[in-house]
């Protein structure tokens, strides 16, 4: 039930889905989430690396290491859902 609680607060879906691509520095992941408010995506980086599904490398970029992209997996027939019933509605 943690994950779900972490996965369902605002934003957190949204890092994870940024970071499915590759690492990214705080600057261009808080870009990529639309210019969010610094606070709320330290905070989710913060519960996310908790987690142990982000992690930073040894470059100081945050990246999903591999429960994290598994997650991302794991969310890979939702988005084709989405974007099918997207397309359904529009």
């Amino acid at each position: 039930m943690i994950l779900l609680d972490v996965l369902g607060r605002r934003w957190a879906l949204r890092v994870i889905w940024e970071l499915h691509d590759g690492a990214l520095g705080f600057r261009e992941l808080r870009t990529a989430c639309g210019n969010l408010s610094p606070t709320i995506l330290s905070r989710r980086v913060q519960e996310l690396c908790e987690l142990r599904i982000v992690e930073k490398d040894c470059y100081g970029n945050y990246m999903l290491n591999c429960r994290g992209a598994a997650l991302v997996k794991l969310l890979l027939p939702l988005h084709e859902w989405a974007e099918q019933w997207s397309r359904s509605v529009s």
